[in-house]
């Protein structure tokens, strides 16, 4: 417990979003560390964070794992394996991976690459692609990467949308989006497009994520009995900063982020009778219970768990390492 929390002052009312936290994907890119470094023993370089949660990699690094920047961090003639992180990576990387002679694991999660996969179809069948995104965030540098420079176009907000200028026929646009967007906003953004573009081709199967949309349905929810809802995940994490937002325009009176329970700010605990929590895709659930617990053991919870989806989704892990988790 933290030198700041209050002393008891009544029992409080507490929200569980379910479903929270870990996502398959992160579950399997987290796998395919642990895996590899029981495999092939440390170290084991990761490009990027795996996840954006500043706890994992720490779990992580202790284990053995070596995280880069870049493949040339990597020294000349080593044969540790490089993992390719949850949110992707351009072509180029792997390019430059196998130029280099070395062994890698790509951690991309699959509902990443069905987006790679899919704009680099429409790019082959000569459309005329928008991304809709956030400037900077890996999973789009990774979307962009799969096609030539200036082959997609990013739009952020529904300003972009409205001022888009066609390159080609209406009939030939077509977008696609980064998992981990607000649902909301994304949905705002695709309506200006469509006003604009009618005949906009649409992903075939919506590119935002299951986890994505599950958890922020769940922040919904509970949102508008709340007095304060808490989210734990890092500030980098999309997904997690989205949580936040959806908090706040649900109708909670207060929504915050935290990366633990360190960071939690007891005076808001102290005024708030009901608290809503929950988890971004990348933050694990010790970091939650550590949060329930010390609520509890200051002033008292009774927990309820609002449901808004049951998850039960595993994806495949790669081929080099199913003997491991066999």
């Amino acid at each position: 417990m933290t030198e700041q929390s209050p002393q008891n002052a009544g029992r409080k009312r507490l929200l569980l979003a379910a479903p929270r936290g870990f996502c398959a994907g992160v579950d399997r890119a987290i796998q395919i560390v642990e895996l590899a470094l029981a495999k092939y023993g440390a170290p084991v370089y990761v490009r990027h964070e795996i996840v954006h949660n500043r706890h994992v990699v720490e779990d992580l690094r202790r284990k053995g794992a070596i995280f880069i920047d870049e493949l040339e961090e990597i020294p000349a003639g080593s044969d540790a394996p490089v993992i390719f992180s949850a949110h992707g990576v351009p072509k180029s990387v792997p390019a430059d991976a196998d130029a280099r002679k070395m062994f890698y694991l790509d951690a991309t999660c699959p509902l990443v690459s069905k987006v790679h996969i899919e704009a680099a179809r429409l790019h082959e069948a000569g459309r005329e692609i928008v991304l809709i995104g956030h400037a900077g965030h890996p999973e789009v540098i990774g979307t962009l990467g799969q096609l030539p420079p200036s082959a997609a176009t990013l739009i952020q907000t529904v300003e972009d949308a409205e001022s888009y200028t066609l390159r080609t026929t209406p009939d030939n646009i077509a977008f696609i989006t980064q998992t981990t967007l607000s649902v909301d906003d994304t949905a705002e953004i695709v309506a200006a497009l469509k006003r604009r573009f009618p005949d906009i081709r649409a992903p075939v199967k919506e590119d935002i994520c299951y986890a994505t949309t599950n958890r922020q349905a769940a922040v919904k929810q509970l949102a508008a009995d709340c007095d304060l809802v808490v989210i734990v995940g890092a500030p980098s994490s999309s997904n997690s900063n989205r949580l936040v937002e959806v908090a706040q325009r649900a109708g909670a009176d207060k929504a915050i982020l935290a990366e633990s329970v360190r960071q939690i700010p007891w005076n808001l605990i102290e005024e708030a009778s009901t608290i809503g929590l929950s988890a971004g895709a990348s933050a694990p659930e010790m970091l939650v219970q550590e949060i329930i617990d010390a609520i509890d053991t200051q002033f008292g919870v009774d927990t309820e768990t609002i449901t808004a989806a049951e998850e039960n989704i595993t994806f495949k892990l790669p081929r080099e390492l199913r003997d491991v988790a066999a």
